[in-house]
């Protein structure tokens, strides 16, 4: 058994995103010691590995919620798993779309100042002037 901070350890996951996951239900309730102390085993080593994962992957924490529902239902058509991945693909891909463009715009910024003083800075210019832009703000998020 393990204690919360072995596990935060062994996740690379802080003490207090553990019990907020408790608290919302990602994580079940764990054991505890007479002393109260929180105890885990493998399987919700197993099941934070996933969180943690599925995190870093971006995932919304509603995703994670139905992909574990998937998960502890093994019976279950794996459609719905694609489904959900193939969402949070689509949002990952929008997300480097607008990073491109804002890339883009940043550089053709930085290329155009020539360096002088900020009465004539190319940087300041375009800040001010959203037209002077190639970028739809809203396109990306602005």
């Amino acid at each position: 058994m393990l204690t919360i901070g072995t596990l935060a350890k062994k996740t690379g996951t802080k003490v207090q995103t553990i019990r907020y996951y408790e608290q919302i239900g990602l994580m079940p309730e764990p054991d505890r010691t007479e002393g109260g102390q929180r105890r885990y085993g493998d399987a919700e080593l197993d099941r934070l590995s996933f969180v943690r994962h599925a995190r870093q992957l971006g995932f919304s924490l509603e995703a994670i919620r139905e992909l574990l529902d998937l998960g502890d239902h093994p019976g279950k058509s794996c459609a719905e798993a694609d489904a959900i991945a193939r969402r949070q693909l689509k949002q990952v891909e929008q997300r480097l779309a607008r990073l491109k463009a804002l890339r883009t715009e940043l550089k053709r910024m930085v290329q155009e100042c020539s360096g002088g003083q900020t009465a004539d800075c190319r940087v300041l210019e375009v800040l001010r002037d959203h037209s002077e832009c190639l970028t739809d703000h809203e396109e990306i998020g602005a």
